[in-house]
């Protein structure tokens, strides 16, 4: 077997319990909202059109901003809670998957319900009245029982749905299935993101068919397939959930954060590699954004990851002067531990910068070597970006300082970044400047005469609840200073290339730091 596979295989218990138990919750949450709900708007005219537009409107909410969004909800909230109780709650993973996915099921549970009810024949709900039953009984033993089928269809498109959303759960911290795409993405393993959809499909296709068995069920009056679907999901759900079972929550537990591309899950696995040996039980949170990763750092739901000195400059200290690098560090360090109790263990040694970069025959041609050269041909130009340059200070930075204005700015993925450079759908990239494709696309990064673009000297983090934890920082210590820009492009690369490429842990474990 492929080690690949047989990797990926390795983490499917883990990966599958936690999609099954955010999927089930949610599902379970939200048909818990939506019958109730339904039977009173099939009771009045205006709560119907109330809730049914209220529901279509979550709906066009794309599903990976409402899961982004209630982050920052739950993180207020949790620290009112600390500061008022004296104990929050985790804001980080589960409980936002879980509101956001709920509210992505209910629309079809609502409508389906409703659209059932409604469809009971009146003939019928009037004979049950001249019988003398009740308001209640009418639901309970007349109209539900009809409407069943037509509910069970809106549950089985709402399972579905809630089962294919929660793939989208891993930036917000959440382990998914997810997560095999999102890593695959970020580093063109193909076979990662072919794993990744082939078992969330298969998932959803299962429990359809289950909950197709229950539907038809209800609508036979067949008591064998209602047995059948719901011991079928029952087990089911019971297998899924039994790895998450074994064993509890150890209290040297720690959570290693890292951003959406390959260098950081690269320095994820030799933070966590060190942990581990100095005794920790380690868990990783990767993909995350980049504002969500040091808000959850300093809200302490993960205990560690590695920034860069520009980023937290310009988007957490909201800087916009550019001191030499030393100063630069030094007052970050300061202005971080006053102001969150956040700790700068130290850089580990190299800079990744944001560079602006193009193909080395298109520059020579145009004669192109710094960013105010491009500035006079950038209207005629298109530039690609990352997901977040383009709303970065940065980028406003260097727009003001050069008055760059490009015919047409495209963001993407930051593997298909590279790709659209050299492939002549971009003309300059927002480019990063320990990434070993530079050298391999035979790409020239473009110097920055004004120096508009701050240093970024990569930096370990540490949450206030970890600063004052001299075991967990000694684990962390010996990797400051340790790894220079060739070294950690040479990873990257080994991440990043087109063949016999290496998984962030065998990179991490190449670098020889882990020991």
């Amino acid at each position: 077997m492929d080690e690949r596979i047989a990797a990926a295989w390795k983490l499917l218990p883990g990966y599958l319990g936690q999609h099954v138990l955010l999927s089930a919750s949610a599902l379970v949450l939200g048909l818990a909202l939506s019958l109730p709900l339904a039977v009173a708007a099939s009771r009045s005219p205006r709560l119907r059109w109330i809730a049914l537009t209220l529901a279509g409107l979550i709906q066009t909410i794309p599903s990976l901003a409402l899961l982004a969004l209630f982050y920052p909800l739950l993180l207020l909230l949790s620290t009112l809670s600390r500061q008022i109780l004296g104990a929050g709650f985790s804001a980080l993973g589960f409980l936002p998957s879980l509101l956001a996915l709920t509210l992505y099921s209910m629309l079809p549970i609502l409508r389906n319900a409703v659209t059932g009810i409604l469809g009971v024949d009146p003939a019928v709900v009037e004979a049950a009245r001249g019988v003398g039953m009740t308001d209640r009984q009418r639901l309970f033993q007349v109209e539900l029982p009809l409407a069943a089928p037509v509910i069970m269809a809106g549950v089985r498109t709402a399972a579905v749905w809630t089962i294919g959303a929660a793939t989208l759960s891993t930036p917000v911290g959440q382990t998914s299935l997810g997560d095999y795409i999102f890593s695959g993405l970020q580093t063109e393993d193909w076979v990662l993101v072919l794993f990744g959809c082939v078992a969330a499909a298969a998932l959803a296709m299962i429990v359809d068919q289950l909950l197709g068995l229950i539907e038809t069920g209800a609508a036979l009056r067949d008591r064998r397939r209602l047995i059948a679907g719901f011991s079928g999901l029952a087990l089911g759900t019971l297998v899924a959930l039994a790895p998450l079972a074994v064993g509890g929550v150890p209290a040297d537990r720690v959570v290693v954060g890292a951003k959406n591309f390959s260098e950081q899950s690269i320095l994820a696995e030799v933070m966590a590699a060190r942990l581990r040996r100095a005794g920790f039980t380690v868990t990783e949170k990767l993909d995350l954004g980049s504002a969500l990763a040091y808000q959850a750092l300093a809200a302490g739901e993960i205990d560690a990851y590695v920034d860069y000195s520009g980023t937290l400059w310009t988007n957490v200290l909201k800087r916009g002067d550019t001191p030499p690098r030393q100063a630069l560090l030094d007052q970050m360090t300061r202005d971080l531990r006053r102001r969150d109790g956040v700790e700068v263990l130290g850089p580990l040694g190299f800079e990744n910068a944001y560079a602006l970069a193009m193909r080395r025959d298109r520059a020579k041609a145009l004669g192109i070597t710094t960013i105010a050269d491009l500035a006079k041909y950038a209207p005629r130009m298109t530039l690609g970006s990352d997901l977040e340059f383009l709303s970065r200070p940065e980028w406003t930075a260097l727009h003001e300082a050069y008055g760059l204005s490009f015919h047409a700015e495209k963001r993407y993925q930051p593997t298909f970044m590279y790709k659209a450079v050299t492939g002549g759908e971009a003309d300059v990239i927002s480019a990063f400047s320990s990434d070993g494709r530079i050298a391999a696309d035979d790409l020239v990064v473009l110097t920055d005469p004004k120096q508009a673009i701050p240093p970024y000297d990569a930096v370990i983090l540490v949450s206030p609840k970890r600063a004052h934890d001299a075991r967990f920082k000694a684990a962390l210590q010996p990797l400051v200073g340790a790894i220079p820009v060739q070294t950690m492009r040479a990873a990257n690369y080994s991440v990043d290339r087109e063949q016999n490429k290496l998984a962030p842990g065998q990179a991490a474990r190449a670098l020889k730091l882990g020991r």
